[in-house]
């Protein structure tokens, strides 16, 4: 009788929640550095359409852009989120979820039952995996499980012979030997990260600094915007400096709902990142973005968004802090999951794709018409964005709506491949420029 009064009203909330407005603008309107920002649309329930999970069959692939070719570098894997190249040319992948956070208030139950749909029935491996193509052909023959029985596990960053990982809970050290398929060693605290139990945002990236000498690491809200209470945002909403050598840590810069990739811009030397923007005031807000990162900046979260556009739902106001918030350099559309970040680097996909920055949206569940799910490359010159996006992969949808994968982190390996971590499809994508042998189509 409880399950059925639950999925009852979980039926009704997801039937409130499709009763929102049908989107007022194209999708592109919230792209670029002065995106249209239409007066908030308030909902109790979020209009919610999942796409549900159906992965994919043996001989089908996303689709590339005209020019580029795909293979499925590697198949198989549980729930693969993150990736990060080694100097060898070997492939670390983070296979990880979240715990799941308790339930605060009754459309988070609601939500949770929803964003089932939308994942793998594949339990996540909580580990890293080696992949490694010796021979080149855009598929990796070696799998290897690299370091086991993490804890949510995601960013990975290599110092020198030392090998960082960031647990959701905690910053990690492991010694690393060139080559080597798997770690033994024990690992070395580095610092406490924030964890639960709320844990609302479980992802914790971390990239080095140039000399190696700090690590930053992006810890996303415990909520929407503060609703589980500000006690419980302290060090979240934020990028984290470390220091490697002692673990001391401080706030570099904060106000950023929901960091997760991470790259240095090759012109400028300044520290980007991608950021998930808050829900449930509507499809056309708030826009993802992309931003340089300035060192004790804020931007906004929770008081305002996109600079100084206020939150009225957030009390008590901080007037001070919405006339600080710095207004994010590009937007990247409302509600498209964007989680994967990485510049062009020395990437072999032809000119078109020599300036700028990689993408990937895992995809929107809470608008009212999918968004997202794709990898896009968007154009910089002189250090800054210089145009919209293009679509790089896609086909993740089916014509039915539902999806095939999901797209999360991305990465250039050494030859110069754009790698995909698919962490709905169990999969790792390779994009190049010329078909391997074989064709295009995925094997």
């Amino acid at each position: 009788m409880r399950q059925s009064l639950i999925w009852g009203a979980a039926g009704l909330a997801l039937a409130l929640g499709g009763c929102g407005d049908t989107p007022s603008l194209d999708p592109k309107a919230g792209i670029g550095p002065n995106p249209t920002l239409p007066e908030p649309d308030y909902h109790f329930f979020t209009p919610v359409k999942i796409a549900t999970v159906v992965g994919w069959a043996d001989n089908d692939a996303p689709k590339p852009a005209a020019g580029l070719a795909v293979t499925r570098f590697a198949a198989g894997l549980a729930h693969p989120r993150w990736l990060y190249a080694l100097p060898n040319g070997d492939i670390l992948v983070a296979e990880s979820d979240g715990d799941g956070e308790p339930v605060m208030r009754a459309k988070s139950l609601f939500q949770r039952l929803f964003m089932k749909r939308a994942k793998s029935a594949t339990k996540p491996g909580q580990r890293i995996l080696l992949l490694r193509d010796a021979d080149g052909d855009g598929v990796a023959e070696t799998k290897t499980v690299f370091i086991d029985n993490l804890h949510a596990p995601f960013g990975m960053a290599l110092v020198g012979n030392q090998l960082y990982v960031a647990n959701t809970d905690v910053l990690l050290r492991y010694p690393y030997q060139e080559g080597a398929t798997s770690i033994a060693a024990g690992a070395t605290k580095v610092t406490d990260l924030p964890g639960g139990p709320i844990n609302h945002h479980w992802t914790k990236n971390v990239i080095a600094s140039r000399d190696g000498s700090k690590l930053y690491v992006t810890v996303g809200s415990n909520s929407n915007v503060g609703e589980n209470g500000m006690e419980n945002e302290v060090e979240r909403a934020a990028i984290l400096e470390v220091d490697p050598a002692t673990g001391a840590r401080r706030v570099y810069a904060n106000g950023i709902r929901n960091p997760n990739g991470m790259d240095w811009e090759p012109t400028t030397g300044a520290l980007w990142t991608v950021v998930n923007e808050r829900d449930e005031i509507g499809d056309d807000l708030v826009p993802d973005y992309i931003t340089s990162v300035r060192p004790g900046g804020f931007y906004g979260w929770p008081d305002s968004y996109y600079g100084q556009h206020i939150d009225k739902r957030v009390y008590p106001r901080r007037p001070a802090m919405v006339a600080k918030a710095i207004k994010p350099d590009y937007a990247v559309g409302s509600h498209a999951g964007s989680l994967g970040f990485t510049f062009a680097g020395a990437n072999a996909l032809g000119s078109a794709f020599r300036e700028g920055a990689f993408v990937g949206q895992h995809g929107s569940w809470n608008r009212s018409r999918p968004f997202g799910y794709k990898v896009v490359f968007i154009p910089f010159a002189g250090g800054k964005p210089s145009g919209m996006p293009v679509d790089v992969l896609g086909g993740f949808l089916t014509d039915r709506g539902e999806a095939h994968g999901r797209p999360v982190g991305v990465i250039i390996d050494k030859r110069g491949g754009l790698l995909v971590a698919d962490d709905a499809g169990n999969a790792v994508w390779r994009v190049s420029a010329e078909a391997v042998p074989g064709g295009s189509v995925a094997r």
